[in-house]
């Protein structure tokens, strides 16, 4: 299947030797003839196996290509490098550098940037879950697996929610129902959230032992943190949704049930 061939493909490269490997399985012509299907499963997978390929710019920019400026939290602005050198602090894989403010993107690039982001962060959450819950089976204490505690199974099960709650407001973003944007804003929102609820209740459920650097958590948490403040974080699309909902006046139906 494309699934497991492009996850071995990611946990074998990263960077700009993942960027080469994609391109040579086709991914830019993925791109433009299924870009829903494409975006959801590349981005994914990116997020669960913890790769990472400037592959935003493709989506964000399509044929024209390049490595344009991107919005960062506050008011900042990033250029994501083909090559591999480091540039963020927080996340040292990452070849993010700060930039001067570009052009704002078209809106629908920021859309669709947007739901690749989300996408991501989908994948970054759910792999953080799978990591808690595996030391939930396998921690004993008391003679007893973690996981038989409610108090585990709360904070897993609320990790789970908030990632199926994402995931479903991303497939209801999709064009060309979304022609303004709005849902768009809000699933990648939604996911940064659920990124936000994950790292903090995966944590508690590892306990110490995620706090290390031998332990692969931290560097889910640190991709979901750049992640969700790439085209604007969790609380500022938040409010910009609220000034997008009082200027029109009332609240659009994004999905039909």
């Amino acid at each position: 299947m494309l699934a497991d061939s492009l996850r071995t493909t990611m946990t074998a490269a990263s960077g700009a030797k993942l960027d080469a490997a994609l391109s040579d399985v086709g991914w830019r012509d993925m791109l433009d003839e299924i870009p829903d299907v494409a975006v959801s499963l590349v981005f994914r997978l990116l997020g669960e196996t913890g790769a990472h390929a400037p592959v935003l710019n493709d989506v964000v920019t399509g044929a024209a290509g390049g490595t344009p400026p991107l919005p960062f939290a506050g008011p900042c602005w990033v250029v994501w490098e083909r090559g591999d050198g480091p540039g963020s602090a927080l996340d040292d894989e990452l070849p993010i550098h700060r930039a001067a403010q570009g052009d704002p993107l078209p809106q629908d690039a920021l859309a669709a940037g947007r739901r690749a982001v989300g996408w991501w962060l989908i994948g970054t959450s759910r792999a953080m879950l799978s990591l808690a819950r595996q030391h939930a089976l396998d921690r004993v204490q008391f003679g007893r697996h973690i996981s038989s505690f409610q108090a585990i199974r709360h904070r897993l099960a609320e990790t789970l929610v908030a990632i199926e709650g994402a995931e479903a407001t991303l497939h209801a973003a999709a064009p060309p129902d979304d022609a303004d944007g709005l849902a768009a804003l809000l699933a990648k929102a939604a996911a940064g959230q659920a990124a936000l609820t994950a790292a903090r209740h995966c944590q508690q459920v590892l306990g110490g032992i995620g706090f290390t650097a031998e332990h692969p958590l931290h560097r889910h948490v640190k991709r979901a943190l750049i992640l969700d403040g790439l085209l604007g974080s969790s609380r500022e699309l938040t409010r910009e949704a609220g000034t997008i909902l009082r200027a029109k006046g009332f609240a659009p139906r994004l999905a039909q049930l």
